[in-house]
């Protein structure tokens, strides 16, 4: 395997057993045959020599077998990475690199590290693709081969746009999808989850607007070509692209333009910010069959995540229960597939990983984000403490020393367990604090807990791509850790327990700075939240409460107005 080398993460090939106890059932075969005066099976070998021979071999043995067992984990390479060597297999105590089926063999491994090696760092996986979302996920990589960049397709297409010729001579089977991510990295990275969602159920090949930092964040998850919209792509300035322009879905729906007119446009621009309008919003109950699907360019703006509102268009419905049977599972399997770490960002990642959080019994992810500005609030801190102490995340502190302190060896026998908790946030001031609190103090239960923040960058600078890379390597560590606790509205939190297939304890949005009464709840399903939903009915086509039109759509526990998908028990 070319491998850049090991991650040690504390998993081992173990040597087959079977293999010792048969070398151990030939000796014992050897030394019965000479006792009952068999015909030797190797009449050079006598007496002394033959006992001497038999333990050679019974010493020699289990280390030839190690290594023939090992035959496809290399020694770590002079790298600095080191890794098992992935195990591509679907069943059995071997991880399931390849996740059931959702990734393909056959990438150079050493280009994406990532891509093969974080399932290992994942106790289980939460939820694994069906056979119709694995036939349907083949038939789109076949789709962005045959269409994407550098292609004879690709480049009439781009030719035609250029000319603002319309697409009446397009070539079958290529319609395009460009999506313009925005704001912060996790509005990002939900942004484009959702619309490789919508490109595969719409049969149109995904280009995504690379802006400043995506191609250092993300490697190429299609293999053979590129999902980056190449620089020379004919229309310039698409994120000042808004829903006033002549092109956009707004405008259609306003002006009533008849279907057939729609294909006299070069391409239909849909803005689907958290807050655009009725008409905006309006797409979710395009079926797409009708009248989008005579324009080869759909340019999309987004700055979230938007399935929920999918599945309440019964034009998708049928095909979207097949696609996710586990109603729940749906960001958790898209960004397994589509959001894998460059190799500078897995580094980040796993070298924090094996040096503060390897090593514990269980691990707590704590996500704090502010809205109220950059300075620190106590009523944040005291919502964080209530909200660990009251849901038994987090043990209690002694207000004395206690009289006696065991030894470690003694604490570790009398089985006192040891957390990590990782906090991630702009300020260092809440970790800082609770790092305190467990060190000034001993805890009830007599459990370690110790306190770790990879950075605090102070303010959030979305699209540098350094600031880009630490968000994106403390998301991924959030997703690593057992339980997690998240601040309601962070799409940053959203990515974290999305990603580790987590239902997190939701922290509410606090009011009048004031602590939250309650401070969190359990949140229902690992699914992010859709902030701007639409109140729409697509099926009566009126005005209606979309969290209550079926049962797998239900509204957010940070926001009472939000959409979330939920698998109905």
């Amino acid at each position: 395997m070319n491998l850049e080398g090991e991650i040690g993460v504390g998993i081992t090939n173990r040597p087959s057993q079977q293999c010792s106890a048969a070398a151990e059932t030939a000796a014992a075969h050897l030394a019965g045959a000479a006792e009952d005066g068999d015909e030797r099976p190797f009449p050079w070998i006598t007496g002394k020599k033959k006992i001497t021979c038999i333990a050679i071999c019974l010493v020699a043995s289990p280390i030839l077998i190690l290594l023939v067992s090992r035959r496809d984990s290399p020694f770590p390479s002079m790298s600095g990475w080191a890794s098992p060597s992935p195990t591509y297999t679907s069943k059995g105590s071997k991880k399931d690199v390849l996740m059931g089926g959702l990734l393909v063999p056959g990438f150079d491994e050493r280009t994406c590290v990532s891509r093969y090696n974080s399932a290992l760092y994942r106790k289980n996986t939460a939820r694994s693709p069906c056979r119709h979302l694995i036939k349907r996920l083949r038939e789109q990589e076949a789709l962005q081969r045959r269409c994407g960049p550098g292609t004879a397709a690709y480049r009439r297409a781009a030719e035609r746009l250029e000319s603002r010729r319309n697409g009446t001579g397009a070539d079958k089977g290529c319609k395009y999808l460009v999506l313009v991510p925005y704001r912060g990295l996790g509005n990002r990275m939900l942004a484009m989850a959702s619309a490789f969602l919508y490109a595969m159920l719409t049969g149109r090949a995904l280009l995504v607007d690379r802006g400043e930092s995506l191609a250092d964040l993300f490697c190429e998850p299609f293999q053979g070509t590129s999902w980056l919209l190449p620089p020379e792509f004919p229309i310039k300035n698409l994120e000042g692209l808004t829903g006033e322009v002549p092109e956009s879905y707004r405008n259609l729906v306003q002006n009533d333009r008849p279907a057939m007119s729609v294909s006299e446009l070069p391409y239909v621009f849909v803005d689907l910010d958290h807050a655009c309008t009725y008409h905006d919003k309006l797409f979710y109950c395009d079926d797409d069959r009708h009248f989008l699907h005579r324009v080869p360019w759909l340019l999309m703006r987004t700055d979230g995540y938007f399935p929920p509102a999918l599945f309440l268009n019964p034009a998708y419905q049928d095909e979207l229960d097949r696609l996710f049977p586990r109603k729940d599972s749906v960001f958790y399997l898209l960004a397994h597939y589509l959001l894998h770490p460059t190799n500078k960002v897995w580094g980040l990642i796993t070298r924090f990983y094996d040096s503060y959080l390897k090593d514990s019994d269980e691990r707590l992810g704590i996500q704090v984000r502010v809205f109220d500005g950059d300075s620190p609030f106590k009523h944040i801190l005291d919502q964080i403490t209530a909200c660990t102490s009251q849901e038994r995340l987090l043990p209690e502190v002694l207000e004395q020393e206690p009289s006696s302190f065991p030894a470690p060896a003694a604490a570790a026998a009398a089985g006192a367990l040891s957390k990590a908790v990782l906090m991630t946030g702009l300020n260092s001031w809440y970790y800082e604090n609770i790092r305190a609190r467990y060190w000034q103090s001993a805890t009830a239960t007599g459990e370690v807990v110790r306190v770790h923040q990879p950075s605090h960058e102070e303010h959030q600078l979305s699209g540098n791509t350094t600031h880009d890379m630490k968000a994106m390597a403390e998301m991924y560590l959030l997703s690593m850790t057992d339980a997690i606790v998240t601040s309601g509205w962070s799409t940053f939190g959203y990515v974290g327990h999305g990603l580790g297939g987590l239902s997190p304890w939701v922290m509410f949005k606090p009011e009048n700075l004031t602590t939250p009464d309650p401070p969190c709840r359990r949140a229902t399903s690992m699914e992010p939240c859709l902030h701007g939903p639409p109140f729409y009915d697509c099926r009566v086509k009126r005005g209606a409460d979309t969290g209550k039109l079926v049962p797998h759509v239900r509204h957010c526990e940070d926001m009472s107005w939000g959409l979330k998908l939920v698998h109905p028990e």
